[in-house]
């Protein structure tokens, strides 16, 4: 089970202002780091989205996590997040649009999504409820070692 996912942005408070609404969660100032913020879903789970600033970097501490400036951070990253929301596909091309940011309708053979490019540099991967059976259909250990096993997957 996935509780939270840290993220990193450029504008940490209008990004967890438009995760709140696509999540129908909440967002908060999150002050274990300067500068962000957190987005509770208010799920059974626990599940939230914390949001730092993109230069902010996590490494180990003396004793616990610690984090650092890096003045040249890279905008883009292989770190992704797939997520089922309450909004429906509508709704969530409605909030990215208004958010000005990069989203469309992906088929990924065995399921679909609706790809939002955060700020246009992170990809969040949200599943509404009209495709979430797909997904959690696909996703179990037999069904993705059939799936490899006849040689459908296809590398992006």
């Amino acid at each position: 089970m996935l509780h939270h996912l840290s993220i990193g942005v450029k504008n940490p408070a209008n990004v967890a202002q438009v995760l709140a609404k696509i999540v129908q969660g909440q967002a908060f100032p999150f002050p274990v780091f300067p500068n962000s913020y957190i987005v509770i879903v208010g799920d059974e789970y626990g599940t939230a989205i914390e949001i730092q600033p993109l230069d902010l970097e996590l490494i180990p501490g003396e004793t616990e996590v610690t984090s650092q400036t890096n003045p040249s951070p890279s905008s883009f990253s292989a770190t992704h997040a797939a997520m089922t929301v309450p909004s429906s596909q509508a709704e969530i091309e409605a909030i990215a649009e208004n958010a000005g940011w990069v989203h469309r309708y992906c088929d990924r053979g065995p399921f679909d999504l609706i790809e939002v490019w955060v700020e246009n540099h992170f990809m969040f991967e949200f599943i509404p409820p009209e495709m979430s059976s797909r997904y959690t259909n696909f996703m179990s250990i037999e069904k993705y070692s059939s799936f490899l096993n006849a040689g459908q997957l296809q590398p992006h």
